[in-house]
């Protein structure tokens, strides 16, 4: 009874080894045939008006293919990339930018940055604008509902922010287009700039 018993659990695990390899397999064409081109095959971002999507949260990603492939997140870029994808692979490729690494970077401009994170952690009292750090948290990590800011490209952060201050994001958090339309181009790029370089 016994060697049945672990005969087939060796035949379970082995069947689930083969599984997995398939959807390693799987995820890996999907990532060089539809996201390395814009995304990098680490999640890197092959020009800062993309987004890095190392270490961004597996459900967030989802999500947002989701919304692209539906329409509810507008873009011309992304809607065909989804169109073909089913929730399965949505979640593949989520659980497959999540496990990569990602790294702040060094800003040229050390005052921006300072406005950036005075603005990031405690917000603009004068004008009502909140913290950055009050929803994304501290170092920028985010939530599986809310985004992993931390090492984002500063341009792809603020076309994100002045896209929701003119409301053409409206698929997300309705708070942003406040928060958006709250900062200046001062903040909104010092912010950005800050960002970049949280690890």
């Amino acid at each position: 009874m016994k060697f049945k018993r672990s005969g087939l659990a060796a035949l379970l695990l082995c069947s689930l080894s083969v599984a997995f390899a398939a959807d390693d397999a799987k995820t890996e064409e999907l990532v060089a045939g539809r996201c390395a081109l814009c995304h990098g095959l680490q999640g890197e971002a092959a020009s800062p008006v993309f987004p890095r999507l190392a270490g961004q949260h597996s459900e967030y990603i989802a999500k947002q293919l989701s919304e692209f492939k539906s329409g509810k997140r507008k873009s011309d870029t992304m809607k065909p990339q989804t169109e073909e994808l089913t929730p399965a692979e949505m979640k593949l490729l989520g659980a497959y930018f999540e496990s990569k690494q990602v790294s702040g970077r060094v800003s040229k401009d050390p005052e921006l940055v300072s406005v950036g994170k005075f603005v990031f952690n405690r917000g603009n009292q004068f004008s009502g604008l909140p913290a950055c750090a009050s929803c994304h948290g501290p170092k920028g990590l985010g939530t599986a509902q809310l985004p992993r800011l931390a090492g984002q490209h500063p341009r792809y952060t603020e076309e994100q922010l002045k896209q929701f201050n003119t409301r053409e994001r409206t698929n997300d958090n309705a708070i942003m287009h406040t928060v958006a339309s709250k900062l200046s181009e001062l903040e909104r790029n010092a912010v950005a700039e800050y960002i970049a370089t949280l690890d």
